[in-house]
């Protein structure tokens, strides 16, 4: 991708770089649709300005420029409705503009079509890479889910569902073809409803051509940086090193990533519970049978186990709750869910360490979940029926104009 300074040269205006460079991190960020082939202009783009040197620079980037543009003319049909596509529009004319650049003249010769795949290196692809082993089998990236436990425990679905539960004793976040994860709970204060996950076990099934079956338990005060049985990978197959476990953060972070199923979780501690995050492909996130119905990644709480948040922190003046506001106003960007449930976490724990919780989950969402608008939820408990599932309100992120659009998805994850 190109570099600030190789666009600056010819230019006098910043906005119109920013935003042709985070145009093309956008189209490597999976957001472009396998029909619309602005990439491919993009590409042409690219190698086009890669060289040019000399005082004939502003012609050279001229040329690019009418080839960039003719381009997006070609694929204006199949891109229609693509915030890429528009992007690059937008900054091609902003660029020509800058540069004094006529619409007429030379342009640079089309690249010759790419050349069919050879079938045979996909057949020696290696299938326990799972991202790349979907991408040829189905010619697009696939699509991954979002799943979280923290706190009282707060659990979000691959739904985008949260719910706030007392589940004490041992249920299943997971379990597939793939995982299984289970996550024991225990109460946060003697009398109360509201529990918190002190042991978290999570077992990565045996695949014959990857990995040997591996487990990983955690506890409180034992977050090991390492499965039980001491390695650190998925053994001693040919596809070992496609199941890895590393320590972000001693005793505090670990994180798991299993190539072979598209799959990344993150375990943390934070004061006395523990959390679980998971990004896992919808594939592998779906590939269960009927007998496997209790997940609480899937399903979310049972009704009979959901908990209200505002019970404790809603409807009446409480300098408990005012102090768990301010303190997690300081963790956590705006007042979603995520908020709500820190302020829960804190008021019925009295446990100040239950805003990190919340502030981590979220920085595990903001880093997982790959559609942006889905990253905060909004929701109000007087908005949910009673014993049944919340009312979501996914909202996307207000923008102003174009170039607020693209700098927010890309640089802030909002």
């Amino acid at each position: 991708m190109g570099t600030p300074a190789r666009f600056a040269r010819p230019c006098r205006s910043i906005s119109a770089v920013l935003l042709l460079e985070m145009l093309f991190l956008l189209l490597f960020c999976r957001h472009v649709s396998t029909h619309c082939k602005i990439s491919r202009c993009n590409s042409e783009y690219l190698a086009a300005t890669q060289d040019v040197r000399g005082p004939s620079t502003t012609a050279a980037y001229c040329t690019a420029l009418r080839s960039y543009s003719r381009c997006t003319r070609r694929t204006a049909r199949t891109c229609r409705g693509n915030l890429a596509y528009h992007s690059a529009v937008y900054g091609i004319e902003d660029l020509m503009i800058q540069n004094n650049c006529s619409r007429e003249g030379p342009t640079s010769p089309p690249w010759p079509p790419a050349p069919e795949p050879n079938r045979q290196s996909f057949e020696s692809l290696d299938i326990c890479d799972y991202e790349k082993s979907y991408a040829h089998k189905h010619s697009r990236p696939p699509a991954y889910q979002h799943c979280a436990t923290f706190g009282d425990p707060h659990v979000r679905t691959f739904s985008d569902e949260f719910h706030t539960c007392r589940v004490q004793g041992s249920w299943p976040l997971l379990d597939n073809h793939y995982l299984f994860v289970q996550a024991t709970s225990h109460p946060i204060a003697e009398g109360s409803n509201a529990t918190a996950v002190g042991k978290l076990t999570i077992i990565f099934k045996d695949v014959k051509e990857c990995i040997d079956q591996k487990v990983y338990q955690a506890e409180i005060g034992d977050l090991p940086a390492a499965f039980a049985d001491g390695s650190t990978n998925g053994g001693e197959r040919p596809g070992g090193n496609s199941l890895a476990i590393r320590e972000r953060s001693p005793g505090r972070h670990v994180e798991i990533r299993a190539t072979y199923i598209g799959t990344t979780i993150a375990v943390r501690q934070a004061g006395e519970q523990l959390s679980f995050s998971i990004r896992a492909a919808e594939e592998v996130a779906s590939s269960f049978t009927e007998e496997q119905d209790l997940q609480l990644c899937v399903g979310g709480c049972p009704p009979s186990q959901r908990l209200s948040r505002s019970a404790c922190c809603h409807g009446r003046p409480d300098p408990a709750v005012e102090k768990a506001r301010r303190l997690c106003r300081g963790k956590l960007p705006t007042e979603d869910v995520y908020f709500q449930a820190c302020v829960f976490d804190v008021v019925t724990s009295g446990d100040a360490n239950f805003s990190l919780a919340a502030r981590d989950a979220f920085e595990d969402a903001r880093t997982f979940q790959t559609d942006f608008r889905k990253l905060h939820i909004f929701r109000t408990d007087a908005a949910a029926s009673p014993g049944g599932s919340p009312l979501l309100l996914l909202l996307p992120v207000a923008i102003s104009g174009l170039r607020s659009n693209l700098y927010t998805s890309l640089f802030t994850g909002y």
